[in-house]
């Protein structure tokens, strides 16, 4: 009886902050406008069906993503409720709403997280765009100013200073970039979604069990072979897992 209050209070937080969103998508787009009216009276299945339409259509926004992993939640499917709103915050880190329900999923689930090192940690403060705005600024700016000294007849210390830091600007973000690219949180990110999962030691049903993962639980594929996935695991373990039973963040 106390989880199935839990799980109300936690339905109903999630009812109050997705109640404002998607507003202006909606008034624009009448597809979203027919998922959310769905949503909003409780065709949740309904509402999913119209979500994913939009989804595989390409039209393919935060606010999409986080409508579709609310309506996934009040089906009471946390992983993929996890998984949608981990596609959310993807395209945008700082939806604070998606990152709310996040937690109330991963806590009704009891997800298992990656562990970040104190390096993705640090270049997780900014965002792929920006990093790749500040490579392009850094990288432009330094072959300006070289070309600039090079016809110069006179090379100052400050413009050299210029050209160096122009160079570590860009040598950094390309480094960070390269490091979220291949973390915790890039390509290979993904979200398990089938029930009663177990990694396991090989690519059968009856090897020895590795961890059990819950719902939701995130893992960073490593490889492919057949209909199975090797995947690093959370608590530093990696192990094999039927492919069908998690779906990778990125599309």
């Amino acid at each position: 009886m106390k989880k199935r209050i839990q799980l109300w209070i936690s339905a109903a937080t999630i009812a109050v902050l997705c109640a404002g969103a998607g507003v202006l998508q909606a008034a624009e787009d009448p597809a979203f406008a027919k998922a959310n009216q769905a949503y909003n009276e409780g065709r949740f299945q309904e509402a999913v069906d119209d979500y994913q339409s939009l989804v595989q259509s390409g039209r393919w926004s935060a606010n999409l993503f986080y409508d579709l992993g609310n309506a996934w939640f009040r089906l009471g499917d946390f992983g993929k409720a996890i998984l949608n709103y981990e596609r959310a915050l993807a395209l945008d880190p700082h939806h604070p709403e998606a990152e709310a329900n996040l937690r109330l999923a991963r806590d009704e689930a009891r997800a298992l997280e990656l562990r970040k090192d104190w390096l993705e940690r640090y270049v997780a403060m900014a965002t792929t765009t920006q990093y790749s705005i500040a490579v392009a600024a850094g990288f432009w700016f330094a072959l300006f100013g070289a070309v600039r000294l090079f016809f110069s007849p006179r090379r100052s210390a400050g413009q050299i200073a210029l050209i160096a830091l122009a160079v570590l600007l860009c040598g950094a973000s390309a480094f960070a970039l390269y490091t979220m690219e291949n973390g915790t949180r890039g390509s290979g990110l993904a979200i398990v979604t089938g029930k009663d999962i177990e990694a396991r030691l090989a690519t059968a049903d009856n090897a020895s069990s590795v961890l059990a993962l819950p719902p939701g639980s995130e893992i960073k594929v490593l490889s492919e072979r057949g209909d199975w996935i090797y995947a690093a695991l959370p608590n530093d373990l990696r192990g094999w897992i039927p492919a069908k039973s998690a779906e990778k963040v990125r599309l």
